[in-house]
């Protein structure tokens, strides 16, 4: 428990470093708040209208059925941060400062983990905002929608692992973001954040039916109430219960991720 409370304080400070950061580089929270903003808007007016979530439904449908999907992706995209931050970190030699430091090993990772979850908040909550003024409604109760919320940020934090092991592994920055791009877009693409799965071929449905990001987003979508009436029921289990199979997916990616993340910490060195 020592140990434990170590970390945990540890952990706190260097989250603490980061979210200090927004106030020193305000450029950061800027694009923070831009892009959840643009994105809604171009899928919103621009592809809307040409996209039919439900035989015969109005283009309103799909900007309820669109902003669960955006939520997913911007959350995600989010976790990049981690990612990019370490391999800034790394490239400065910050880390080394950290590892010369009398500080828990995990407490830099737990840190920068910890302190995106609050940028992913901010998005979130922007995001949000713009979804009500373009149409969007959230039709379950308080206590739904929260769990909804609290579903996007858990997954973000999971995957922020994933960034956190790969931003320890590349030389700069320039990398991971090219690195994270390859492997963001086809998972949040490839899945019904933006489409129904009906229009996919054959092959990308299934993949899209297991994809986690899929099963995120129609968790989401049933915590706000917002599934567009019509719409076929899903038939893959993972689709039938997207909340139980989002939490497998957090589970597993955070059991490989977090300890193979802080062993890379451990051989990490000036780059």
């Amino acid at each position: 428990m020592s140990q434990l409370m170590t970390a945990l304080g540890d952990g706190a400070v260097v989250a603490k470093r980061n979210v200090i950061k927004i106030k020193r580089v305000p450029e950061i929270l800027v694009f923070v708040l831009l892009s959840p903003i643009m994105f809604v808007l171009l899928f919103a007016f621009v592809f809307g209208g040409a996209i039919d979530v439900a035989t015969g439904a109005p283009p309103e449908v799909y900007r309820e059925f669109l902003i669960a999907g955006i939520l997913a992706q911007t959350v995600i995209f989010g976790a990049t941060f981690t990612g990019a931050g370490l391999a800034d970190d790394m490239q400065k030699g910050i880390i080394d400062r950290f590892r010369s430091l009398p500080m828990a090993r995990s407490a830099v990772l737990v840190g920068r983990t910890s302190s995106d979850v609050i940028y992913n908040g901010i998005s979130v909550a922007i995001m949000a905002l713009t979804g009500l003024l373009v149409g969007w409604a959230i039709r379950t109760s308080f206590l739904e929608a929260a769990l909804g919320f609290g579903l996007l940020l858990l997954f973000a934090y999971a995957f922020s692992w994933v960034m956190a092991y790969v931003g320890l592994l590349v030389p700069s920055v320039e990398v991971i973001n090219n690195a994270s791009f390859m492997v963001i877009f086809p998972i949040t693409f490839v899945s019904n954040a933006f489409v129904p799965l009906e229009t996919l071929p054959a092959p990308l449905q299934t993949f899209a039916e297991w994809n986690p990001v899929s099963s995120l987003t129609q968790a989401v979508r049933e915590l706000f109430g917002n599934i567009p009436p019509g719409a076929p029921e899903p038939t893959a289990w993972p689709l039938q219960n997207p909340i139980v199979y989002t939490l497998i997916w957090i589970i597993i990616i955070m059991v490989i991720f977090v300890p193979i993340s802080i062993r890379q910490y451990r051989r990490a060195a000036r780059r």
